[in-house]
């Protein structure tokens, strides 16, 4: 978060902005809903637990894993009770805290030609005026020239704007409302709405696939993704920031506050020392329409889990974990030539490929609609992606229960054959989650402790448990440290 003078803050919008960005162009493409591209796919399932449930948060994930870990991910809504203050929409950071964004070109996410094609053309725009955005002219092949920079060498997103929450708001607003305009028309069809009339979520859905499968226009957005808590804040209260004991204390100390979520007993991310950013420190997005995550899977295959502060709906894509090769071997197929400038593509989240053609390749794709006040957990390996319908506010953070240990022993495997860096020891959180076990079931066994927290471990144990299996594996594998295994640790 850059932190500006208020003098700055009062200065004119535009003057803040390079020429050409979008915030200083006028919004002239158009919904075309009679080229509307929604996916027809089914839906992944949502949860509903109780209030009881809700108090035991990897419990209660633990007990909906069956079923939801084969659609790779799912929408759990929490009791109508459960309604945690958020500091963000407090006056002094809504009106006063600036964050950096990025801009997206929604409509290069997926057609678009490697960097060394482009390399010394320009993308061709006619400018309408100092805040024209521009309809895409075909070159004289018949092809599309695409954005890009002489020094570009691979396709990402550039720096946006810097924003406060209520400046981002206002232009959040001003383009949905300016391309879903009033009384268009189109192909001889006036859409006229009412007054106070908005796109339903189905109508953004198939504009959103229609930018991105068959662009007509340039469409540009910003993006306020990856913000450090540490550094913005949190939307979730924390010890330090509740005021009445009663009311907010429970949110402070609750197992969904994502503040807490990384490290809750029966997570080996409790055993990792580091605070490390998006991983055990939550991250915060602020959306507008057609922002867009690319499909990604999470660092090291872990759970995440994402809460939706407040603001539109945010469409999510799943492809479960089982068929995360699948996925991958599709996109290969499609854009070939992005893997060939980029063999690292997926892990740069700046592609997306229609749902449609993944379903048509035989990859089963679910969609989940997620609403303000809602959470979205992805499990272990399963590539998502999605886009916001408009303006809000979520925040993410990972967790790894002791049945990831499997998952993430593969992620590292797989890391080593890409030469991809690694964010956590996997040996380290399995050694240390191996001793805690130990002691667990000595406290069961001498002093006959059995409280909800011991006996959850025990469940991982024994002879075909979850954690020996893993222990087992990674003494088999010339790459584990086996001066830290002690006696004990083998017989768990």
């Amino acid at each position: 978060m850059k932190d500006h003078s208020s003098k700055n803050a009062q200065k004119n919008e535009n003057s803040l902005d390079p020429l050409g960005s979008p915030r200083s162009r006028k919004i002239l493409a158009r919904w075309n809903p009679l080229e509307s591209c929604r996916p027809v796919i089914d839906e992944a399932p949502v949860f509903y637990p109780t209030v009881e449930e809700f108090e035991d948060t990897l419990g209660y994930i633990a007990k909906i894993r069956p079923k939801a870990e084969a659609y790779g991910i799912c929408r759990i809504v929490p009791p109508s009770s459960w309604i945690p203050p958020c500091p963000l929409k407090d006056k002094s950071v809504w009106e006063h805290a600036k964050f950096s964004t990025r801009v997206q070109q929604v409509d290069l996410l997926q057609n678009r030609e490697p960097m060394r094609k482009k390399r010394g053309r320009k993308r061709k725009r006619r400018r309408h005026s100092k805040m024209g955005t521009s309809r895409r002219r075909p070159n004289s092949d018949g092809s599309e020239s695409n954005a890009t920079s002489n020094s570009d060498e691979k396709f990402g997103f550039q720096s946006g704007s810097d924003f406060t929450l209520d400046e981002f708001e206002k232009y959040a607003s001003h383009f949905k409302e300016h391309y879903f305009g009033i009384n268009d028309v189109v192909e001889d069809i006036t859409i006229k709405q009412n007054a106070g009339w908005e796109p339903s979520v189905e109508e953004i859905e198939g504009e959103y696939w229609r930018i991105v499968e068959q662009p007509t226009d340039e469409v540009e957005v910003y993006y306020g993704a990856d913000l450090e808590t540490g550094a913005f804040g949190s939307g979730f209260p924390k010890a330090s920031s509740f005021t009445s004991e009663s009311e907010s204390n429970k949110y402070v100390v609750s197992g969904w506050n994502l503040n807490n979520f990384p490290r809750l007993p029966g997570s080996t991310l409790g055993f990792e020392e580091c605070e490390i950013s998006g991983v055990l420190v939550p991250w915060i997005y602020v959306g507008m329409c057609f922002s867009s995550f690319c499909w990604h899977v999470e660092d090291h295959h872990l759970y995440s889990l994402n809460y939706l502060h407040w603001g539109d709906p945010k469409i999510w894509y799943g492809v479960p974990g089982s068929h995360a090769s699948d996925l991958e071997n599709a996109m290969r197929k499609h854009l070939p030539d992005l893997f060939i400038e980029q063999p690292a593509l997926l892990h740069e989240l700046v592609t997306q490929l229609s749902p449609s053609i993944l379903k048509a390749e035989g990859v089963p794709v679910y969609r989940v609609v997620q609403h303000s006040g809602e959470f979205v957990l992805t499990f272990p390996r399963a590539y998502h992606s999605g886009f916001n319908c408009g303006f809000n506010c979520a925040e993410a953070v990972n967790v790894a229960p002791v049945d990831w240990l499997e998952q993430g022993q593969s992620a590292v495997e797989l890391y080593s054959q890409q030469r991809h860096k690694t964010s956590l020891s996997h040996d380290k959180l399995l050694l240390a989650a191996a001793r805690e076990a130990i002691r667990v079931l000595w406290e069961l066994s001498v002093l006959e402790e059995e409280t909800p927290r011991n006996l959850s471990w025990k469940s991982v144990c024994g002879e075909d448990g979850i954690l020996p299996r893993a222990v087992k594996y990674c003494l088999n594998l010339d790459t584990f440290d086996t001066n830290s295994v002690t006696t004990q640790t083998l017989r768990v």
